[in-house]
């Protein structure tokens, strides 16, 4: 099945050989030179960028200019537009698979050492935690909703997500996050906070979690919880 990355980057690779046909209608428009060169410096830009997006920076860019020019010139090309998507589909699958594995590894080795520490704690999971402020006495459940401040990075560091300079704080029902995230929260209570290093297999497992969480991530969160709303018990039916 074609993905958004595949069908994007054939369908610029279609517009650009078509606009080569239309040889007839372009040599009747009389186009400055600046405006051209403008526009396909914005070309370039606007692929460079969806390449980018597309994690495909290690792509080797002689071979993609050398595609282009074949397509643009008309030229006998090496596979079709068909064989193409299904050699990037293949590309992309087991880049995919390899970088999870190494992402796994890399994982299992930053846990196996941090878990050494003092004032980590290992669940039966296998979520590893740091209560800093244990909180009130008043913890959530999964069925309630939590009013947090947050910060989520990747084991280097890198930051992938935070509230933390917002003005409120966000709100989440607990059983509707990642299940490392659900299971620390529970932990604490409301002025409480947490520090979870969270195994890729609680957090993202072998997703793609948008651009910086890769596939067998592991995560760190920083949690602040703020408040809990208590989910409303039905009350059972009167029996008459």
């Amino acid at each position: 099945m074609k993905t958004l990355k595949t069908v994007a980057i054939v369908a610029i690779a279609s517009i650009m050989a078509v606009s080569c046909g239309e040889k007839k209608s372009a040599d009747t428009v009389q186009v400055s030179k600046e405006l051209r060169d403008s526009a396909s410096y914005a070309v370039g830009v606007s692929f460079g960028m969806m390449l980018k997006n597309a994690n495909f920076k290690d792509l080797n860019q002689a071979e993609i200019t050398k595609a282009m020019k074949d397509v643009l010139s008309e030229s006998e090309l090496k596979i079709d537009d068909m064989t193409a998507n299904v050699v990037i589909q293949r590309y992309m699958t087991i880049r995919q698979e390899l970088l999870g594995q190494a992402n796994k590894a890399k994982g299992e080795e930053f846990l196996e050492k941090n878990k050494l520490n003092d004032s980590v704690q290992v669940s039966g999971s296998g979520l590893q935690y740091k209560i800093i402020i244990p909180g009130s006495e008043l913890k959530p459940s999964a069925q309630d909703t939590v009013s947090v401040y947050y910060r989520g990075t990747l084991i280097d560091g890198t930051e992938f997500d935070s509230s933390m300079g917002n003005a409120e704080p966000v709100k989440f029902p607990v059983n509707a996050v990642i299940p490392g995230w659900s299971e620390g929260i529970q932990m604490i209570g409301e002025g409480g906070k947490i520090r979870l290093y969270i195994p890729s297999e609680l957090a993202y497992g072998a997703q793609q979690a948008g651009p910086v969480i890769q596939p067998n991530s592991t995560l760190i969160f920083d949690v602040d919880l703020v408040k809990i709303d208590k989910a409303k018990v039905e009350e059972a039916p009167k029996s008459k």
